[in-house]
């Protein structure tokens, strides 16, 4: 058994004393490589989890080495960190510059004398299982023996093989919660990934399974009716009908019938017995579209129905029960109708025990490609079309339109422009006119508007997600529906400084 010196039992204690500190895992794992550096002469120290999954040894801290914005990982015997985890033996190369085997992943030691370097790496062991991989280089002259480094090195690996353990933990909890996020959609058509359609898929999750009333407050064709539909088919009563009122589109004599029923012969017409909406919908939903529309009877009833769950219908002497779950939906400011008299207080407060804002589509960003793409997707498969993509101008277009349609309006733009189309591209000729001569009136006020509006929306969405995951370009991809090779490019073409995104990144960090 090797015999270490006085300095490297203190550098031992002292690592032992920053493992027992209630740090952050990854910052803990930051102080120990820093101080290999500091007391042991180990430079550019790494320390790479292994996915459990993949195999793969994929480089999580490291110091001496910036490693921000990269994502660095080695297959099962891929270089001599892929070696050390799938064999789980160390490995000690006293000249690096004669190792082909060794992978400068990270392009550290680039601009450095390889021949000056040995290198170092030992597998890390938790509960009798390889966890992770721990490497650092070392001057060659000052390595007297590398038996000797080895053993020391390996000595640091056990000190922190329960840090990385949890932290590979921590990656694998936060890899699931990214997928549960991406998988969150309540319903495949509602396209969105943008930061205020992942609140209302939010709200959704939150209230489907209870009874609770619900009242979506939105534009004309924001999509109300989909959200109503998503909260229905994602709650227990899935199964039992999903009954739909269009309130503003039948005249009031004839809305108080049709939410309710009505005998025979109780009115003019009445030639035979009728069931309401509310009893078809008995056990399910009833969404009520365009609620503020309701005559002042038909909401004293409805008032009814949410405090006894009971109603009568017109011409009969008897109540009828029902179990209904009530969504409400309106493009109106309903507090305004309270406040002059056209809709009853008491119902409104009834209806809005938990308020849903569906966004207008301006406020929702690179949502609009999404959706367009996905119009595109629909219609070319319905008109049998080679159409297959949107040209960046058409794009720009898109973007920079208002939208007062919402995204009703944007999806009869893009089954307009997908008809016009000869090939297999939609081109901004091929859009509305509408669109066209806003943007020109637009740029002739102010040119290059556009190109500025469109750049900082950009940059403000990429800076959100950079927030979200503390500078993680890899995730921040997978938030805003992209590739991390665009996230990348965007944070060049920006000037971002994803650092910024990390308090705890080192500030000392050698660039590669």
């Amino acid at each position: 058994m090797i015999s270490f010196t006085y300095n490297d039992l203190a550098t031992l204690h002292t690592i032992a004393r920053i493992v027992a500190r209630p740090l952050d895992l990854r910052q803990q794992l930051k102080e120990v490589l820093k101080t290999l550096s500091s007391r042991a002469s180990m430079e550019r120290g790494m320390i790479s989890i292994l996915d459990r999954e993949t195999g793969e040894a994929v480089l999580d801290v490291a110091h001496g080495v910036d490693i921000q914005g990269l994502e660095v990982s080695y297959q099962p015997g891929e270089g001599i960190t892929g070696q050390v985890a799938q064999t789980c033996r160390p490995i000690a190369i006293a000249n690096l510059d004669k190792e082909v085997n060794f992978i400068d992943r990270t392009g550290a030691r680039r601009n450095l004398n390889r021949s000056e370097l040995a290198f170092l790496c030992v597998p890390i062991i938790y509960d009798a299982k390889v966890v992770g991989v721990l490497s650092a280089d070392k001057v060659a002259n000052e390595v007297h023996s590398l038996n000797y480094e080895i053993e020391l090195l390996a000595e640091f690996a056990g000190l922190i093989a329960k840090a990385v353990h949890m932290r590979r933990l921590e990656e694998e909890n936060t890899r699931l919660r990214d997928m549960l996020d991406r998988t969150k959609h309540p319903s495949p058509n509602l396209i969105g990934n943008s930061k205020v359609m992942r609140e209302v898929f939010r709200l959704i999750a939150q209230v489907a399974e209870s009874n609770a009333t619900i009242l979506i407050h939105g534009d004309t064709g924001t999509g109300k009716e989909l959200i109503a539909r998503a909260i229905h088919y994602n709650s227990h009563r899935k199964i039992m009908p999903f009954i739909e009122v269009n309130c503003a589109a039948m005249p009031d004599t004839l809305i108080e019938s049709e939410l309710f029923g009505h005998e025979k012969g109780a009115f003019t017409g009445a030639q035979q017995k009728r069931r309401g909406r509310f009893e078809e919908a008995h056990g399910g939903t009833i969404f009520l579209d365009e609620v503020g529309e309701l005559s002042p009877l038909a909401q004293a009833k409805l008032l009814r129905v949410l405090q006894e769950k009971q109603f009568q219908p017109l011409g009969s002497s008897s109540m009828v029960k029902v179990d209904v779950r009530i969504i409400a939906a309106t493009n109106s400011d309903l507090e305004h109708d309270v406040n002059s008299g056209e809709f009853r207080p008491d119902l409104y407060y009834r209806l809005n025990v938990f308020p849903i804002f569906v966004p207008a589509l301006r406020e929702r960003g690179s949502d609009i490609i999404l959706l367009a793409d996905h119009f595109v997707g629909k219609y070319a498969k319905e008109f049998s079309k080679p159409v297959k993509r949107i040209s960046t101008q058409a794009l720009d277009l898109l973007f920079a339109y208002h939208w007062p349609g919402n995204v009703r309006e944007l999806e009869n733009c893009i089954e307009r422009a997908l008809l016009l189309a000869p090939g297999d591209t939609i081109e901004s000729s091929h859009l509305p006119p509408s669109l066209q001569i806003n943007i020109e009136s637009h740029q002739r006020k102010n040119r290059g508007t556009l190109t500025v509006l469109v750049d900082s929306y950009e940059r403000s969405l990429i800076n959100d997600a950079l927030k979200e995951t503390r500078g993680n370009q890899s995730r921040a991809a997978r938030i805003l529906g992209t590739t991390k090779r665009v996230i990348q490019y965007k944070v060049q073409k920006y000037g971002i400084d994803t650092k910024l995104f990390n308090p705890g990144q080192s500030k000392n960090n050698h660039h590669n």
